[in-house]
């Protein structure tokens, strides 16, 4: 309602005086405040806040009346009664001061435009001119306790026990008469009030009075600390005209204030409670209606210290309440008790090292216009006792010190638009006013009315379909992103020509879509458009000047409606002013009114006025487009009369219209007709009282008036519908201060069934928020509100304590809450499970829909599972089976369970089930990151050997699926069982990793050259340390190795490694090997012989092609039906292009770097790898289907984009040291301008780009041929070496085949692999025939030494020195150098380690260790690291 917001003010008194100010108070209007010191009496304006007029008592008139006490201002502002020491009352005439009208003017510079011309225009700005005059004083002959004014009367408390009535004008003896407290017969209510029983009132005095309009009578507090309630019986006020009640069982009440608007007596109590009473009006009685106090809870250290409270005060809109005490401190409450501030604890009270700082005391307080300043007065001893320190320092020549002249304090406040103008269009959004600015919550036109992308930027979580953006007509919600997508306001500083003339402002408003707003200040109106960020001001200054907004302001559409008075033809009007065309009344819609209007609200096409006279009103707008400028026809459908039941119009808090009906049609009405008037809600003082319409009859319009609560502070309601959320659409939101919310919900039958007969149509849910709300978003779920946040500053410390560091920095932070948990919640605890279920589904959608399952079963779960007493009916079993219905049952549960501490975890699985089902449940719906979840709940609840079984369990399947980051973390959970370490469980992964099974990550840290020079092969010594040891067995520390744990990994390490190699993945191999740091090279090795063989080449390469995306060569259908030129081509190919480099590679290993022709194709594949099977087969077609000039095109466009390739395919990641820019993509520019290629010759070329897999596949089947040919596994280095289709490699093998090393099984294997796949080719895939005809004599090589039957040399482990003579080549696949092409076959050597691990291969080091570069990389011609991200 009311936020405090930046730091006090501190206004000085320009007269330096020995005397403090100890009281304040304001005139009628608040334009005017009188402050009282001993002898002097002040008043001072409110803008500019300036001191007017002071007068100064004479020492001899002092001593006569005693010093002053207490002042009162007459109605009119034209005279100042004040009480003094000795009993007299002083009455001064405030005057107007003639000749000199204003004591400060503006001065604007010459050629000023707002220097006009108008009447009336200045005087706005001035401060006026004022004298005092005192008249004759009156003397009571009794210490004066309280001054209350009454019209013409004025009312005056004397300490002997009378009643004084003075009038103001005639002061003579006749005008005056006492009535003494005793003949005033009080008793506990009216009934009983003749001979019930009655006060002993004898010595008893009236200490504190207050009157209150509405309940025409007098609050208040005697002298024994009894509180009652004074009415007179008739007009006039005589003795024997009054009666009392008093309220039993408090006796110690100090002071009192009453809240007209909502008929409420408020008693501060020494006790440092305050009570709030009212009237019962059948009874009389005095009823408790709530009690304002600090709880133990917020404010622990002192709210039992605050001594008694010394001063109430209600805002000028008797929304809030303000309270101070003894101890000092200022609290503010709203009307029904909700806390909103207080200036006791945190920040307020504390400085930033934590010292506490002793609260401000203060004498007075009073609220300025509008409620926007609290203008407190410190009390005495609070600015001696900072004087004390600054005594000695100022001399009394220089100027007073700032904090020793007499200060008034003034504290800043923005409040919520509803307070004074609660119309339904504020109801979606957050509007609140300061003296000078708006605060909105919506977010920039901008991002409404943009694309998509920009909401999703907003809000990431947000998995719900997004509103679309309103246009101005329909009443959309603005969805979540724009009104929860930041925390900041959007702050709109009101016109400063408007405010000049027409401060305070009175009623704000803005539209549905939160685009435009409105504000009225004293006079006329202005209006403010996002969209233009400017505002629309009168042209007329006359025309804004005449009229003032009386009932509010409201948007409908395109207009403004305005509830106004005319002074020009003095009466009352109803205004609608176009927003697009000018601000004048030319443009305006005028409809005349009989009666001053005091609220105003908008339905649809519909506008309700409330009137002074307690009718309501019923207009329809309709807009015509008749004319040159749209005009609105406003008609009246309907006047109610609501004398009867509203007691006094003032009362009337807010009136709406709204579709809400009780009938029993509620579920089968038509959508349509659920948005039409059904019924208009009055909140009378707190009651809401709803008026529906009456279809049965033309006669009666509506049916009796129904109370439906009471305590009511707001009301929210929407005319949209939606079929999906009907319970949240039809419903009625009520805000009720201390008792949190309330919602007013319909009840649906199931599927048009019959309704049942018992259950009502519609129930009322109360449930509790942490915020004070003021706007709810219907489909959303979402309360907002707004609280007070402080910063402290500390900054100038000196011995004297600016205000700065006396206070905090106050500022206004937006909020928002969840309130679906309590409604479901409410609903399970009323048995209306199923309506819960339908209201739950209705929300699904809802981005924290999870959120709110697991608050409800937490809130439940703390309740119950702490209570001391045994619950007869828990609940938690209910909100189980509720939270089953839904698929993220599991989660909810889980996480709830994890946010909980462990005490409680035996309650909640004896409610939802055991643990080890929850985590089988999670396996079986594939869902691991859950039981991961689960797993660390079991290893709390179970022995080690259940957590460990399903640790196994999970491991394997997370191995299966790919799931990396849940492998290692598993690997860590099983260690961490075994060697005891129990304290540190696993984090869940929150997320599932972004497809780390796309990429192989194994290159993340490991160097590789992938096209060396023939020269620098012959020098570069492939050094590959074992830089890195993934604690996963073997290769690990010495005690960890022993462990019997670390075996048991391995163990399952090694069963998958074997399952995936039997299953020809390879390439999940790759992913395993790298992202677990899986040795595999030394698994290789012992796996040589058995399971790393291949049994059938033609599948296992039919399956790379697959797994790689890599295309099945095809040959130009040209070269098919021409043998010839097939031959030249391949002569071409391997004579030229290979004499222009200087190795003796294939084309495909010259072409390694260059991009693949389709490189736009394979963008999407390479960003998303290893999705569905489905997307790998249209991968490869787009590959295979090429047609040779295209294929040639993408090739020859790309080369000249050769930096970007490196950009676009993620996979690489160019070092600084690399060479590839200025290597070889230069060198394939040279053989191209130097060869002279033919047509054919080209397409040839093309065809080969177009037979080769992405790139990124071509860097991973290189990086698996290295692995293989260091284990000694030939078989799969030659269906690796025909798939990159690398003649080398088929070379490097089939030589290596003759070493005695090699058993001869393996040598047969290959040979009959080999010719397999030439029966394949010829049969089934001629794109092969080509290459296998190129490595024809090697095979014919190996077919001769078979037939030779060489017997198998015993094998022997290789000694550490011997070296590969042939070093490693492009991607690790071995190219003998040119001189020994011929040579006798070199010995294995590295390629066949011993079994011990010996170092003799490269693993990726520790994520934190920087990429060590494995090779020697100055003299290569053109290297890169392959670092895979």
């Amino acid at each position: 309602m009311y936020f405090l917001t930046g730091w006090p003010r501190r206004l000085l008194c320009p007269l330096r005086s020995a005397e403090e100010p100890f009281h304040i108070q304001p005139s009628s209007q608040r334009l005017y405040f009188a402050l009282l010191s001993e002898t002097q009496l002040s008043v001072w304006y409110s803008r500019p806040s300036v001191l007017i007029v002071s007068y100064i008592e004479s020492a001899k008139a002092a001593g006569q009346f005693g010093f002053y006490q207490k002042a009162e201002w007459k109605p009119d502002d034209s005279m100042i009664a004040v009480a003094t020491a000795n009993g007299y009352i002083l009455l001064f005439d405030v005057l107007g001061a003639g000749e000199e009208k204003y004591l400060y003017e503006p001065v604007y510079p010459k050629g000023s435009p707002r220097v006009k011309v108008t009447p009336g225009y200045k005087e706005e700005q001035c401060a006026p001119a004022l004298s005092l005059e005192m008249k004759k004083p009156v003397d009571l002959e009794a210490p004066i306790t309280s001054l209350q004014t009454l019209q013409e009367d004025l009312l005056v408390c004397t300490a002997d026990g009378y009643l004084h009535v003075l009038h103001w004008d005639g002061l003579g003896s006749n005008g005056r008469k006492a009535i003494c407290l005793t003949t005033i017969p009080f008793s506990l209510d009216l009934q009983s009030a003749r001979g019930g029983p009655s006060l002993d009132l004898e010595g008893v005095y009236i200490r504190c009075m207050e009157y209150c309009l509405t309940l025409d009578g007098f609050a208040v507090v005697l002298s024994d600390g009894r509180l009652g309630f004074i009415t007179p019986l008739s007009s006039s006020i005589t003795a024997d005209q009054l009666q009392g009640v008093w309220a039993a069982d408090v006796t110690d009440g100090t002071c009192v204030a009453v809240n007209n608007k909502y008929r409420l007596m408020t008693f501060g109590c020494a006790s440092g409670s305050v009570f709030v009473y009212m009237i019962d009006t059948t009874t009389g009685s005095m009823q408790l209606s709530h009690k304002l106090e600090l709880t133990p809870k917020h404010y622990p250290d002192i709210y039992n210290k605050t001594g008694a409270v010394t001063a109430i005060c209600w805002s000028p809109d008797y929304s809030v309440i303000m309270v101070t005490w003894e101890c000092g401190g200022l609290s503010l409450w709203s009307v029904f008790g909700a806390h909103l501030i207080c200036t006791l604890g945190e920040d307020f009270a504390h400085h930033s090292d934590g010292t506490k700082k002793d609260p401000l005391k203060i004498s007075s307080m009073s609220w300025g216009a509008e409620g926007y300043h609290l203008w407190v007065i410190p009390s005495r001893q609070e600015r001696r006792r900072q004087e004390d320190g600054e005594e000695e320092d100022v001399e009394m020549v220089s100027p007073p010190h700032p904090s020793l002249q007499a200060g008034i304090l003034q504290f800043h406040f923005i409040k919520s638009a509803l307070t004074v103008n609660p119309c339904t269009s504020n109801q979606e959004q957050v509007l609140l006013h300061g003296e000078d600015r708006l605060y909105l919550t919506c977010g920039d036109p901008t991002q409404i009315h943009s694309t998509p992308d920009a909401h999703s930027n907003l809000h990431p979580r947000d998995g719900s379909p997004l509103h679309h953006p309103p246009n101005p007509d329909s009443s959309l919600s603005q969805g979540l992103s724009t009104l929860l997508g930041h925390k900041h306001w959007h702050v709109v500083q009101i016109h400063g020509t408007y405010l000049e003339s027409n401060w305070p402002i009175r009623f704000a408003a803005i539209d549905t879509a939160g685009q435009c707003m409105a504000v009225a200040g004293r006079r006329g109106f202005a209006h403010y458009s996002l969209f233009t960020r400017k505002w629309k001001l009168f042209g007329n200054i006359t025309q804004e000047q005449s009229m003032t907004v009386t009932g509010g302001l409201a948007w409908w559409k395109d207009f403004v409606v305005v509830a106004c008075y005319n002074f020009t033809d003095q009466q009352e009007q109803l205004r609608l002013y176009q927003r697009s065309s000018n601000l004048d009344n030319a443009f305006a819609s005028v409809t005349r009114l009989h009666s001053d209007t005091l609220l105003l609200n908008v339905f649809r096409d519909m506008v309700i006025l409330f009137r002074a006279d307690c009718s309501i009103c019923l207009y329809s707008i309709e807009k015509r487009n008749d004319g040159p400028t749209p005009f609105v026809s406003v008609e009246l459908l309907q006047e109610v009369s609501m004398s009867r039941y509203i007691p006094h119009p003032a009362l009337v808090v807010s009136v709406t219209l709204t579709s809400v009906r009780t009938e029993t049609g509620i579920s089968l009405k038509a959508p349509q007709q659920a948005c039409m008037a059904e019924s208009i809600m009055l909140n009378l003082a707190g009651q809401l009282i709803m008026l529906q319409r009456d279809r049965s009859g033309p006669q009666l319009p509506f049916c009796p008036p129904v109370v439906l609560a009471q305590c009511v502070e707001n009301v929210w309601t929407t005319c949209r519908s939606n079929k999906k959320k009907r319970h949240l659409l039809e419903a009625l939101w009520l805000s009720c201060g201390e008792a949190g919310m309330k919602v007013w919900l319909p009840l649906f039958p199931r599927d048009h069934r019959k309704p049942h007969s018992f259950l009502s149509r519609r129930i009322m849910l109360p449930f509790h928020i942490n915020i004070y709300p003021l706007a709810v978003l219907f489909e959303d779920a979402l309360v907002l509100g707004a609280t007070n946040e402080t910063v402290l500053y500390d900054g100038l410390q000196g011995s004297s304590q600016p205000l700065e560091a006396l206070f905090p920095y106050c500022t206004v932070e937006r909020t928002s809450q969840i309130y679906l948990h309590h409604i479901l919640r409410q609903l399970l605890v009323r048995n209306l499970g199923e309506q819960a279920l339908m209201l739950a589904q209705s929300c699904a959608s809802l981005p924290y829909f999870p959120h709110v399952l697991e608050l409800m079963v937490h809130v439940v779960l703390e309740e119950e599972a702490t209570s001391r007493e045994p619950i007869p009916d828990p609940l938690l079993p209910t909100v189980a089976k509720f939270i089953t219905e839904f698929p993220l049952f599991l989660q909810t549960i889980v996480h709830c369970a994890r946010k909980t501490e462990y005490a409680l975890w035996n309650y909640l699985f004896a409610a939802v089930g055991n643990p080890k089902d929850l985590f089988e449940e999670c396996l079986m719906a594939q869902d691991l990151d859950t039981a991961a979840s689960y797993l660390i709940i079991l290893q709390n609840m179970e022995v080690p050997a259940v957590s460990r079984q399903h640790a196994t369990l999970l491991f394997n399947t997370a191995l299966e699926q790919g799931k990396w980051d849940l492998c290692r973390h598993m690997i860590r959970f099983l260690k961490a069982i075994g060697s005891g370490e129990m304290e540190s469980p696993p984090p869940t992964p929150s997320t599932q990793e972004p497809s780390s099974t796309g990429g192989f990550e194994f290159f993340r840290n490991r160097s590789i050259s992938l096209s060396q020079s023939a020269d620098s092969i012959a020098t570069g010594k492939f050094n590959l340390q074992k830089t890195f040891s993934m604690p996963s067995g073997a290769s690990a520390k010495g005690r960890e190795a022993e462990c019997p744990e670390n075996m048991y990994i391995d163990m399952m390490l090694w069963r998958h490694a074997r399952h995936l190699l039997e299953q020809v993945r390879l390439r999940d191999l790759g992913c395993f090997s790298a992202q677990l740091g899986f040795e595999l090279i030394g698994w290789l090795c012992r796996e040589r012989n058995r399971v790393a063989r291949v049994e059938d080449f033609v599948s296992a390469l039919k399956k790379l092609h697959k797994d790689f995306l890599w295309p099945f060569p095809v040959i130009p259908v040209g070269s098919l039906s021409s043998p010839l030129k097939n031959g030249r081509c391949r002569s071409v190919l391997s004579t030229q292009l290979l004499k222009s480099r200087s190795a003796d590679s294939l084309l495909t290993s010259d072409m390694d770097t260059a991009p693949p022709p389709t490189a736009a194709a394979n963008l999407a594949w390479m960003d998303g790898l290893g999705q569905s099977a489905k997307d790998a087969d249209t991968a490869s077609s787009a590959h295979s289907d090429r047609n040779s000039p295209q294929t040639h095109d993408a090739f020859l466009s790309l080369l000249t984009n050769k930096v970007e390739e490196y950009s676009v395919g993620s996979a690489t990641d160019l070092t600084e040291t690399s060479s590839v820019v200025d290597g070889d993509w230069t060198m394939v520019d040279e053989n191209f301008s130097t060869l002279s290629l033919s047509q054919a010759e080209l397409e040839h070329i093309s065809m080969e780009l177009a037979n080769k897999g992405p790139h990124k596949s071509q860097v991973q089947l290189r990086y698996l041929l290295h692995v293989f040919m260091e284990a000694g596994c030939l078989e799969w280095c030659v269906v690796i070496g025909l798939i990159l289709r690398d003649a080398n490699v088929i070379k490097q093998v089939i030589s290596f085949l003759d070493s005695p090393e090699v058993p001869a099984e393996t040598s047969q294997s290959v040979r009959n692999g080999l010719l397999a796949v030439d029966a394949w080719a010829s049969a089934d895939c001629l794109g092969y025939k080509p290459f296998l005809n190129l490595i024809q004599p090697q095979l014919q090589q190996l077919l001769q030494s078979m037939s030779e039957q060489v017997p198998p040399e015993a094998f022997q482990p290789a000694s550490q020195g011997c070296k590969l003579a042939a070093s490693e080549g492009p991607g690790g696949a071995a190219v003998p150098r040119p001189d020994d092409g011929r040579g006798p076959p070199a010995p294995l050597g590295l390629a066949l380690p011993s079994l011990e691990p010996a170092g003799a291969f490269s693993r990726p080091p520790p994520e934190d260790s920087p990429p060590e570069q494995t090779e020697e990389q100055g003299e290569e011609e053109g290297t890169y690291d392959c670092a895979l991200s």
